[in-house]
């Protein structure tokens, strides 16, 4: 046997002195490498989806602000309708209440001034007739034949009452146009020229030029008296 071949052998004296090989030493240190690659792999993993997340909440932020700013603009923008269309209702509620006003105010000064024209007619035509009948007793003529038609034909006489001016200018007359009935005619100082009173029967016709005034602007609307306070009769 060669030397080279006794060299592949280990003598049995040296056998205790040789330690019996293991692979745990290996083995540990693979599985460590395993384990730091397996840690690197999942703290990437975990970078990564920590950065997806980051990306998807910055995205969804952005996203949200922009939604959160469209609603706040239509919001905005029916908030300023609905402020733009109230105001166009108050406007138009003042305008029609200025209007209305208006109206009114315009009818109560046409009716004031109608009223006006109306009492400054009547006290035209009171003027008038007090010129009239103190120059023309004849006027009561008409007065007296309607108020005496107004007795009916049941009465066959009656008591007639005149101013005394208007008797003296008129009973003779009187007697003729109404021969047909008993008159009695009697002056009375206290009727104005004009006036007339027929009585017959308890029952009186009432032709003054009181009474008839004021049934005529009775009328009319109005509760003008025949007389005026310091004017002459």
């Amino acid at each position: 046997m060669s030397m080279n071949n006794y060299a592949r052998f280990i003598p049995g004296e040296e056998i205790s002195a040789v330690q019996q090989w293991q692979f745990r030493a290996m083995d540990t240190a693979a599985q460590l490498l395993a384990a730091k690659t397996k840690a690197r792999e999942e703290q990437d993993a975990a970078a990564q989806t920590e950065s997806q997340l980051q990306q998807a909440y910055q995205e969804g932020y952005a996203a949200g602000v922009e939604q959160g700013k469209l609603q706040a603009q239509v919001e905005l923008q029916q908030q300023m309708q609905a402020f733009l269309d109230n105001q166009a209702q108050e406007a138009a509620d003042k305008l029609t209440a200025l209007f209305e006003a208006a109206q009114q105010e315009q009818q109560a000064a046409e009716q004031a001034m109608a009223q006006g024209v109306l009492a400054l007619s009547c006290e035209l035509a009171r003027q008038v007739l007090r010129h009239e009948v103190s120059v023309n007793p004849a006027v009561v003529m008409p007065v007296l034949t309607e108020a005496i038609g107004l007795l009916g034909a049941e009465f066959k006489t009656a008591v007639v009452k005149l101013h005394p001016q208007d008797l003296a200018a008129l009973g003779p007359q009187i007697q003729t146009n109404f021969a047909g009935i008993g008159l009695s005619l009697r002056a009375d100082p206290e009727l104005l020229p004009g006036s007339c009173l027929v009585e017959s029967a308890g029952t009186v016709i009432d032709g003054t030029l009181q009474k008839r005034w004021q049934r005529a602007v009775a009328t009319l609307g109005l509760s003008s008296t025949w007389e005026v306070p310091g004017e002459s009769a």
